[in-house]
């Protein structure tokens, strides 16, 4: 008898789990309430899983975002006041036809959001977005630091 069944509750009569069919959070208080959401709620989170990755070089802030699928205009990239970067977009859902037979959806579609603060030293004005093969590529400047001058003296005697 596997302890796996057990530990994760009665799932039916097979003792074999799909990790990508069951719910982690299944039994608490919050569980299911994204998934029944309706309006904006459920269109943001459809898709809120776009994975970004925020990497500083001494140049310049870089943001990668994966979008795969998505053209470039189907998303968005704006900074907002306060310095808010914030990178949107939305995959539709593919068309259904009447004789179709799906037998399994795993791609999300819907809209997604993510928000980052910049940081002081970020260029606003230069910002340059770039999209290629499905990364996404925001590259914010940053602010040149001036190393303060150092006067060699001469020491006498």
């Amino acid at each position: 008898m596997s302890l796996i069944p057990s530990f994760f509750g009665n799932r039916g009569s097979s003792s074999i789990i799909d990790p990508f069919s069951w719910d982690p959070f299944e039994g608490f208080p919050f569980s299911g309430q994204l998934a029944n959401a309706s309006g904006p709620a459920r269109e943001v989170s459809s898709f809120a899983g776009a994975r970004i990755d925020w990497k500083e070089t001494p140049e310049a802030h870089v943001f990668k975002a994966d979008v795969p699928g998505l053209k470039k205009e189907e998303v968005k990239v704006e900074v907002e006041e306060g310095r808010v970067l914030q990178i949107s977009g939305e995959r539709n859902k593919e068309q259904e036809e009447k004789n179709d037979k799906w037998h399994r959806v795993e791609r999300s579609s819907g809209k997604f959001l993510r928000r980052f603060r910049l940081p002081e030293n970020a260029k606003l004005e230069e910002i340059k977005a770039n999209m290629e093969n499905g990364v996404l590529t925001v590259t914010v400047p940053k602010v040149e630091v001036k190393k303060p001058e150092v006067k060699a003296i001469d020491i006498s005697g």
